[in-house]
């Protein structure tokens, strides 16, 4: 069985076409139905790293969902050097398929230089070890879901993941909008760049976050009742990522209405550092019952 690490370190490590132009594979993320966005940020963010100095690290990326992806076919990058200043770069990433734009990003990069410094600390939250796997979790919602998505369900990933407050997905009740989650990739990886550390990161922040926007209305995913879309996604990264270690994402949803709602999150380390912070809104559309 091919290692599930393995698999998206693949799709990470894209097929450079000609001098800002890329190509990434469809499939080998978290579903078979359609690519998961977080995967097409993340290999969106890969192209436009991969045409910027490594002395410059991302410090922001903001993305915006067209259409959903076909994981049966690959994706082209396009990159354009919007900018290339002193102390800042700026790429702009069309990504493509069938002709059609599934995503565009916007990434800004940045030479690292002192300055003023606070953050917000990490919440309190039990230890990872003290939690369910994602493994035990998923086999658990497997054994009541219907038949046809047990698959899906149990599908292996690559980031490992431990819910501190999770909602039961099969038959939710209503619960506070804030939760958290610790995050890590399945297994260490010693000899990844900074700018694949970052990517990795953004791949995972897209995992939970749109389900806080939910939690209060007992719903979820798994319920058949709503039709969820991630629409916008935003990154900002404050500092170097080792994501080999576990990372704690803590979420929380100020909004919802009109059929969409607003997700914001926080990414500590294990050492209480402020890694990154996200924000996402979301289609959150209920279904009407014929």
């Amino acid at each position: 069985m091919t290692d599930p690490v393995d698999t998206l370190l693949s799709l990470l490590r894209l097929e450079r076409l000609e001098e800002d132009l890329f190509r990434g594979p469809g499939s080998g993320g978290e579903t078979a139905r359609r690519i998961f966005g977080g995967q097409v940020v993340a290999q969106a963010l890969a192209a436009a790293s991969m045409t910027v100095p490594e002395d410059r690290p991302c410090h922001s990326l903001h993305a915006y969902f067209m259409r959903p992806g076909d994981p049966s076919r690959p994706v082209i990058y396009e990159v354009d050097r919007a900018r290339d200043g002193g102390s800042f770069t700026t790429r702009r990433v069309v990504a493509i398929q069938s002709g059609r734009q599934i995503l565009n990003l916007a990434a800004s990069f940045h030479v690292e230089e002192p300055g003023f410094a606070h953050a917000d600390p990490a919440p309190e939250a039990p230890a990872p070890e003290t939690l369910p796997t994602r493994e035990e979790a998923k086999a658990d919602l497997a054994a009541r879901a219907d038949p046809a998505r047990r698959a899906e369900i149990l599908r292996t990933s690559a980031i490992e993941v431990r819910l501190v407050d999770p909602i039961d997905y099969a038959d939710p009740k209503p619960m506070p909008d804030s939760h958290s989650a610790w995050i890590r990739l399945a297994r260490p990886v010693t000899d990844a760049p900074a700018w694949l550390e970052r990517c990795l990161l953004a791949y995972a922040s897209d995992l939970q976050l749109l389900g806080a926007t939910l939690r209060p209305h007992g719903e979820s995913g798994y319920t058949g009742r709503v039709m969820t879309a991630s629409l916008d996604h935003a990154v900002w990264f404050h500092g170097p990522v080792r994501f080999s270690g576990w990372h704690l994402y803590s979420m929380h949803s100020p909004w919802a209405g009109g059929a969409r709602g607003l997700a914001r999150g926080q990414i500590h380390d294990r050492d209480g550092r402020l890694v990154a912070s996200v924000v996402q809104e979301g289609l959150i559309r209920p279904k009407t019952r014929g």
